[in-house]
């Protein structure tokens, strides 16, 4: 563009954006909540028990009452067809699959894996951390002091070139963070070859440990979700099935404040977390985990459910697209993602540009996610990565929203360039 017709685009955004202050909005789109109609979907949890007088699970365990540390086996049978592992190696959590991340940190942290040192008696710990990433997956490890490297996303999923060399080179590597299925907030499906790479590394550290974080494993939105390879039966192929913690939850299924969390992972893993388990709680939340059995059934109950899931969210990522492609498809100053599933769409607008548009939002009363909070410590190096959040407000609300960030788009762009050419 001509510096006149970059002056009329700023000129043209700023009074649209004068518009939408003067309105006053209060929206908040920082997290990937659930909306009211998602969780309503599921309110026959909160009957299941309504009308029971009979509360043992199918091993005869009173739900009511102490044990069974590792949780019902009709809900990790559930787990085990979501995620892939079997159900006799899954532990089954309360509502938050981050807590029970958590637990697997620190006890790298404070107890060490396969019988090595703690970390924190060890010099250095590092983490690897695909970026733009999850950014309370990055809080945890920040939390402990561990370092965090960043590895470039692909289209493929991580960058493997660059995580094969670094775990092969540095015993200090003790760990990668992954989403591996639309992942937040890029909204990329593994290939399969990084899954397989996955499943070949050989690091240095022996007490190395990927977090495999299947959040969105059956939250697909199109009639032709992505696949993803099952990780552990590659790893079995390998030899390497203790490398690996897998994790999933029924969060964004039926409650996130309600729901039940899993991690699976390998005989001699799952033994060495026994320990700590049972040293930690005498059990789970039983009665919760039973309503959500009685309610979901099994795994085709919970495909079912996410089918009303999609029915509610597939407009709104839609709605998003349209939007964007319409008022910034043409103008070269913008990229976004448009993935078949997940939480998010990923927006990259101009190297720069993010922190100023996530002010301007804020400023006209829509709040994002912080720029910069999708990299380790807060850091986008581009300033350029901003996470959009549409599924918690109503549609007319979100358009509205979208309306405005491409107007804060266009007015960060515009203010960017001509200062470059003042």
């Amino acid at each position: 563009m001509r510096n006149e017709e970059i002056r009329k685009l700023h000129d043209n955004a700023l009074g649209q954006y004068e518009d939408f202050k003067a309105l006053k909005l209060k929206l908040n789109m920082a997290r990937g909540k659930p909306c009211a109609k998602q969780l309503d979907l599921a309110l026959g949890v909160l009957e299941a028990l309504r009308a029971r007088s009979e509360f043992a699970n199918s091993d005869g365990d009173d739900c009511r009452n102490y044990g069974v540390w590792n949780g019902l086996p009709e809900m990790r049978s559930i787990f085990s067809a979501m995620i892939g592992v079997p159900a006799e190696q899954i532990i089954l959590g309360n509502n938050s699959s981050l807590q029970m991340m958590f637990d697997c940190v620190s006890k790298g942290y404070t107890h060490g894996y396969s019988g090595y040192a703690p970390w924190c008696k060890q010099d250095s710990v590092k983490f690897l951390c695909p970026a733009p990433g999850y950014d309370r997956h990055f809080a945890v490890t920040e939390y402990f002091g561990i370092e965090m490297i960043p590895v470039p996303m692909l289209k493929t999923g991580p960058d493997m070139d660059i995580i094969e060399r670094l775990v092969q080179e540095d015993e200090t590597i003790k760990g990668c963070w992954c989403v591996p299925k639309y992942s937040n907030p890029t909204g990329i499906t593994y290939s399969d070859e990084t899954v397989r790479r996955f499943a070949s590394l050989h690091p240095a550290a022996k007490d190395f440990r990927i977090m495999w974080d299947n959040a969105y494993c059956v939250h697909d939105l199109t009639d032709t979700p992505d696949t993803l390879l099952n990780l552990y039966e590659e790893c079995l192929k390998q030899g390497t099935e203790d490398n690996v913690l897998f994790f999933a939850s029924t969060s964004k299924i039926s409650f996130p404040g309600a729901g039940v969390a899993a991690l699976a992972a390998s005989k001699n893993n799952i033994a060495e977390l026994k320990e700590r388990f049972n040293v930690q709680t005498i059990g789970p939340d039983k009665l919760n985990q039973l309503r959500h059995i009685l309610f979901l059934h099994d795994i085709d109950g919970v495909r079912s459910l996410m089918q009303g899931h999609r029915k509610i969210l597939e407009p709104k990522f839609k709605l998003v697209v349209d939007v964007l492609e319409k008022e910034l498809g043409d103008l070269g100053i913008a990229k976004w993602s448009e993935p078949n599933g997940g939480y998010f769409v990923n927006l990259d607008v101009m190297n720069g540009c993010a922190k100023r548009v996530v002010g301007l939002c804020k400023e006209a009363g829509v709040i994002l996610t912080d720029a910069g909070a999708t990299y380790p410590y807060g850091q986008d190096p581009n300033d350029s990565n901003i996470r959009i959040a549409p599924t918690f407000p109503p549609e007319e609300e979100l358009a509205g929203a979208m309306h405005l960030l491409c107007i804060c788009v266009r007015l960060a762009a515009s203010e960017k360039l001509l200062s470059e050419r003042a």
